[in-house]
């Protein structure tokens, strides 16, 4: 049974805007000449690239899909546009947003699980792999690359991917801007931005606030941010980088999720546990980095990466025992990497890093909202230490080989503080390494057509929010039980211009996982984890976009995936954590052959945008159809919680606006319109919330005015 008030059937008849985008760009004689090039990357191979020539699925979004008319605050904005990788937004700052990429990261109850995120360098993961996109400050940013595939696993501790953020240079002349913009939901966005040149110092920088009262009831947030970077030319082939960015959030409420009952009934309720322990998040992020590039010869070169910082997070969570976390951390890291050149055929980087986090937890009852007695303190340290070498060889001017190979360790220490007659001392450690090689070949069948393949293995361990709790029954202390799940990942594709200007990648992937970490119980905002045999996750993705002339271009990025159990295993989705023992009786077999929950079976996005360059005015239509997705690893209801897969949807939006350039000011205004039709659906999954609390309503229709001004001195 699906639940078709929150996620309509009818919705799949929309889903002629892709097939219109692909007849729209239509099949056309390759091109000799390239003039919608393909976007130059670091991230895959840790050398500027064009993307089109690596043996990899790998994407960049600028600038202006980032920022122009849009809020500019969400990953979920623009993140859309790139196949492989689905962004729930749960509709509360409290909880972040969850990246999806190639199925994982889906069992992620907050923030972002299974991805490594990075911004200018500098991991926003931490060495356990728990990241957060919030730290991502859009309003600088000159672009996003987002690596797919068994390459990531050269970056270590994760299994989907890579998430990595650029921050802009700033321009030549000394500028100053400032864009607000507001819309439903009493949401509004100011921020400043500044930027220049002075001799060899180039700077940029900007202030943000953002308030909402949110969609739904309970979900008022505020977020503040800063970014700024400094770069000092230090010498004609040497620079220093200095990077800060601050993060602060207070009060942001969360809503929790509905069950279906609920969202029939009101879908922008927030769930009555929230409102009876005042669930909420405070959270402070402070990190600053420096990073030092020299060129050492014309064949070498090397980066040297030191950062450091601090997070102080407050959670009130549907709990009364340890309803109150709060985590103060720590964190620091180091990084070296070099770089040689074998002439023109053959480059070799290898490097080493560092990173360490240690978290002060404590643990409260929440009295209703209030912080009650202590019941948990304990000092928890992670280190990720790791080595790699990568190297590409042409071996002739039509194929070229890719390699890497890295070795990651990840240590887990806690040390418990809070010891008397009923608790015992829950003091351990464990660690856990491997190796993860990569292979990769590109053949160049013609200056427009290439094909390519890759191989690699990859591995992710449990983090320590996900050991924080032993299954019901098994005692207090953390669950080192938990082993990490591996995984093969194979690859094989194909990248071309159809036109002269449009491009196109097709990927086909396959990825079997062993040890695949799931949730074993989830409640109140509380989750337990366990260890659950073999998965496989086969998909396609689809890229194309570029001009289709007239001042059109277009925008089609589709994926397929089929990800699934391939062990049966008992959990304990339906039992609550205050409900005793995981005993055989409350037990429920996940079959072989179940569907991963979380994970739309098919994602497409297209966009179709228009300008006339006279009049400064541009607009576009975007269109975003994802299929069903299940909400627990049983693929059913469990006792009396209601399990409906969330069935597909399609929304679109709506956008347009004005560009002027007079003297030396430079103006924007846009309006925008999201789910234009007025669509009820489900913009996240709770994945085996015992309570039956699956389901995050996303906002009907809504809307968005701004403006931009900056000045150039």
């Amino acid at each position: 049974m699906t639940y078709n008030k929150a996620c309509p059937r009818n919705a799949l008849r929309i889903s002629p805007l892709a097939v219109a985008l692909a007849a729209a760009f239509g099949p056309a004689v390759p091109a000799a000449a390239e003039s919608n090039l393909a976007p130059v990357v670091v991230t895959a191979t840790r050398v500027e690239q064009s993307s089109f020539d690596l043996p990899v699925s790998i994407d960049s979004v600028d600038a202006a899909q980032l920022r122009d008319q849009r809020l500019g605050a969400n990953v979920s904005e623009s993140l859309v546009r790139v196949p492989g990788t689905v962004v729930q937004n749960r509709e509360t700052y409290a909880q972040e947003q969850s990246i999806i990429i190639r199925g994982f990261g889906a069992r992620s109850q907050f923030g972002v699980r299974g991805v490594k995120l990075i911004a200018d360098g500098i991991p926003a993961s931490t060495p356990d792999g728990q990241g957060g996109s919030g730290l991502f400050d859009l309003t600088t940013a000159k672009r996003i690359e987002v690596l797919r595939g068994a390459f990531s696993s050269l970056y270590g501790n994760h299994s989907g991917g890579v998430v990595q953020v650029f921050t802009e240079d700033g321009p030549a002349r000394p500028t100053v801007g400032l864009s607000v913009s507001a819309g439903s939901y009493d949401t509004w966005r100011a921020a400043v931005k500044f930027g220049g040149t002075s001799g060899a110092v180039n700077y940029v920088g900007s202030f943000s606030r953002l308030e909402s009262d949110g969609y739904r009831d309970w979900s008022e947030a505020t977020k503040d941010q800063s970014n700024v970077k400094l770069r000092i030319q230090t010498g004609e082939k040497s620079s220093l980088t200095l990077v800060g960015n601050y993060l602060h959030q207070t009060d942001n409420l969360d809503p929790l999720g509905l069950t279906v009952a609920q969202v029939r009934a009101d879908r922008k309720q927030a769930n009555p546990a929230a409102l009876t322990f005042k669930t909420r998040r405070d959270l402070d992020n402070l990190q600053a980095g420096a990073v030092y590039d020299i060129e050492l010869t014309p064949d070498d070169s090397v980066r040297a990466l030191v950062y450091g910082g601090s997070r102080k997070n407050e959670g009130y969570v549907a709990l009364q025992a340890n309803g109150v976390t709060a985590i103060d951390r720590d964190f620091q890291g180091v990084g070296l990497r070099w770089t040689h050149r074998f002439g023109n055929t053959l480059t070799l980087t290898t490097g080493a890093e560092y990173e360490r986090a240690q978290d002060d937890r404590t643990g409260y009852a929440n009295n209703n909202g209030v912080k009650g007695a202590l019941s948990r303190n304990e000092i928890n340290v992670v280190r990720q230490t790791g080595a790699y070498a990568q190297a590409q060889w042409d071996v002739t001017p039509a194929v070229s080989l890719s390699g890497g190979l890295r070795y990651t360790r990840v240590s887990f220490d806690s040390e418990d503080h809070f010891i008397n007659g009923t608790n015992p001392d829950d003091s351990g450690s464990v660690k856990h390494s491997a190796w993860t090689p990569t292979v990769g070949a590109v053949w160049k069948l013609s200056p427009t057509m290439n094909v390519y393949a890759n191989a690699g293995r990859s591995f992710e361990t449990p983090t320590f929010i996900e050991l924080a709790y032993r299954p019901t029954g098994q005692g207090s202390g953390l669950n080192f039980a938990l082993d990490p799940s591996k995984s093969n990942q194979y690859e094989v594709g194909f990248k071309a211009y159809v036109t002269n200007d449009i491009r196109m990648n097709l990927a086909l992937f396959q990825i079997d996982t062993s040890d695949e970490i799931v949730v074993n119980t989830n409640g109140g905002g509380r989750a337990t984890y366990q260890n659950a045999g073999d998965t496989q996750r086969r998909g396609i993705e689809l890229a194309l976009d570029g001009p289709l002339g007239g001042g059109f271009t277009g925008a089609l990025s589709a994926t397929w995936i089929k990800a699934e159990f391939k062990d049966a295993f008992m959990t304990c989705g339906g039992v609550s954590l205050a409900g005793g023992a995981c005993t055989a009786a409350r037990q429920v077999q996940v079959d072989s052959g179940n569907k991963i929950p979380g994970i739309p079976r098919f994602s497409v996005f297209g966009e179709i945008a228009w300008a006339y360059a006279p009049l400064g005015f541009s607009t576009a239509f975007e269109g975003r159809w994802n299929g069903k997705a299940e909400v627990n690893d049983a693929n059913r209801s469990i006792g009396n919680n209601i399990a409906n897969e969330v069935d597909s949807y399609f929304v679109a939006s709506l956008r347009a606006g004005f560009e002027q350039k007079v003297g030396d000011w430079k103006l924007s205004e846009f309006a925008r319109v999201d789910n234009l039709f007025d669509k009820e659906y489900i913009g996240a999954i709770y994945v085996n919330d015992q309570n039956g609390r699956y389901y995050a309503p996303a906002p009907e229709r809504n809307y968005l005015l701004g403006v931009t001004a900056s000045y150039s001195f």
